[in-house]
């Protein structure tokens, strides 16, 4: 049997001018888990990130600290949907970023605010009520992400070990196609999603199953103060 690790990225820059940076914390969180991950992959085959600078980010910092020295594969399949596009087509006046940034801010707890926002945004996107208005619709998107880790399985052949560093979005669309769950709940998974969780896809080549699904445990303990989902 093959596995492919699927790493959501760490915690990014919410509220920055550029949110793709990873933060401080997640930095430090794609250390543990490439120190937590030592003990259990003895050898990796392929390592494959996102386009995205926190993928790569997360990557670098979790790769040195597992002590494997690999150059990623990018792979534009493997990157998150156009969140601003959603947010856009949801609330049309946050077309101006600035406004936005500054609804968030004035907010009483603005990550609260931020994530009810993504919410309603992405309700509206997986709806199927209003596909020709987004470049890439629900369906496009989840059929993008399943190919991407078909490919990859291909590529990789029998019995191998992958690590994939990416976001929330394509773990979601993989984990809703191997758990068969409708589209309409598709996205609670996306909220549980921890940084730098870690999801494990088993495969042969007569089938693939989900074996864990955001596997966090090494932010328990003394690394509680590490934990965070945005």
């Amino acid at each position: 049997m093959g596995v492919v690790y699927l790493v959501r990225h760490g915690q990014a820059s919410f509220g920055a001018a550029d949110y793709d940076q990873l933060s401080e914390t997640g930095v430090a969180q794609s250390r543990v888990l490439g120190e937590t991950l030592r003990a259990r992959l003895p050898r990796v085959d392929a390592v494959v990130t996102g386009t995205l600078t926190r993928h790569r980010q997360t990557a670098d910092a979790c790769l040195a600290a597992l002590k494997v020295e690999a150059s990623p594969k990018r792979l534009a399949a493997f990157d998150e949907f156009d969140l601003d596009e959603l947010i856009v087509r949801h609330a049309p006046r946050y077309a101006d970023r600035t406004l936005l940034m500054q609804d968030i801010a004035a907010a009483p707890e603005p990550r609260r605010a931020f994530q009810e926002l993504f919410t309603e945004a992405v309700a509206r996107w997986v709806s199927g009520r209003h596909d020709d208005e987004y470049a890439e619709p629900w369906p496009g998107f989840r059929e993008r992400c399943i190919r991407a880790l078909d490919a990859l399985i291909q590529e990789l052949g029998a019995s191998k070990t992958a690590l994939v560093f990416t976001s929330g979005g394509p773990i979601t669309a993989i984990c809703q196609d191997l758990l068969r769950i409708p589209d309409e709940h598709a996205f609670r998974l996306n909220t549980a999603l921890a940084n730098c969780g870690v999801t494990k896809v088993v495969y042969s080549e007569r089938t693939r199953f989900l074996s864990t699904l955001n596997e966090h445990g090494h932010f328990e303990g003394a690394q509680r103060a590490l934990l965070t989902y945005r």
